[in-house]
């Protein structure tokens, strides 16, 4: 139990900002000022729209060779056609063996993976599930991305200095992770439950990953990118969700002035560039990070309002938690029947 201890102080003792110098409007652009990424190798999940695609794009500018893959080839390849250095592949999260395939194409090819962005995600979907009866908010946004990674690790170790980073957000604050029943088999199925615990488990994946990674030089980040407007996330989202949050008028449309405090596409992608390649995170990792900055714990003292999206920030300690961390890894292996050691 004392060592449990330890690794929450220690956990919690480096989750606060750092003063990084940028803060909720800097663009991606912005925080990679002045880093070369020629001779790396980064893959984006879902990194053909919204702020996966500026990610990308900004990467591939500072020299990065980008690989994309993607469940919409025809749409992945339209939208990064006229981004140089970039290759787009076929993978479908919710399938274990197409990840299980790209996987397997990208460690032939004998390259090191310097940094991979877990970005691809689905929010507030009706009640689907996958070949194995798995939620698919759990099954995209954390168990394939679980999958994929595990797949990817002996690309990851050989790099010597990688990072991976998990798109979060602050919908974990929604929902802690139910560990009796993940997949909503005894409980009545709520949309926004299954994305806040997919979430909490991208921020909880972090944490042990880095903490089983850092011996090899890999250090994982998560991150709530913010209210960005013109991602195409929320779309199968009922309307009346974004109005019970006051968000949008009876009408459908979203009020005027809440839709000029929300981020543009530059700057909700700005924090996985800071995560991804920062030098103010050397050495440093299992971190939640918000505007381009480590975010501070909210212990209940921030107050939350969706119409004011600046508001929307903190990391909740139970998603950060180093024994429920390692309590999920030890559940995501065996909902994925993978053993993922990092030795």
């Amino acid at each position: 139990m004392e060592h449990s201890a330890t690794t929450t102080v220690q956990s919690n003792h480096y989750q606060r900002p750092l003063g990084s110098g940028f803060d909720a409007f800097s663009t991606a652009e912005e925080v990679i000022k002045g880093i070369d990424l020629t001779g790396k190798t980064i893959i984006v999940t879902g990194g053909y729209a919204g702020i996966g695609l500026e990610t990308v794009r900004v990467f591939a500018e500072a020299g990065a060779q980008v690989i994309v893959p993607a469940r919409d080839l025809a749409k992945a390849t339209r939208n990064v056609s006229g981004i140089a250095n970039t290759t787009v592949e076929s993978l479908d999260l919710m399938d274990p063996a197409s990840i299980d395939s790209f996987a397997r194409k990208f460690l032939q090819s004998g390259r090191s993976l310097d940094i991979l962005v877990n970005n691809a995600g689905i929010m507030w979907v009706p009640l689907q599930r996958d070949a194995r009866g798995f939620e698919s908010q759990l099954s995209t946004n954390h168990l394939g991305h679980f999958q994929l990674t595990a797949r990817l690790w002996p690309a990851l170790k050989q790099a010597g200095h990688a990072r991976v980073i998990s798109v979060s957000s602050f919908g974990h604050h929604i929902a802690p992770f139910d560990f009796e029943d993940p997949n909503f088999e005894n409980r009545e199925y709520e949309t926004l439950m299954g994305y806040g615990q997919s979430k909490t488990a991208n921020n909880l994946f972090a944490v042990e990953l880095d903490r089983r990674g850092k011996a090899f030089g890999v250090r994982a980040f998560a991150l709530h990118p913010g209210s960005v407007n013109g991602t195409d996330l929320g779309r199968v989202a009922p309307m009346a969700l974004f109005q019970q949050m006051g968000t949008h008028d009876a009408d459908g449309n979203i009020y005027p002035e809440v839709a000029q405090k929300l981020k543009t596409i530059p700057q909700g992608a700005a924090t996985t560039v800071w995560c991804a390649t920062s030098p103010q995170l050397e050495n440093q990792g299992g971190l939640y990070c918000e505007n381009a900055d480590v975010s501070e714990i909210d212990h209940g003292d921030i107050e939350h309002r969706y119409d004011q999206p600046l508001t929307l920030r903190g990391v909740k300690p139970y998603s950060i938690d180093p024994e429920n961390a390692r309590k999920l890894w030890t559940l995501s292996e065996q909902m994925t029947g993978i053993t993922f050691e990092t030795n």
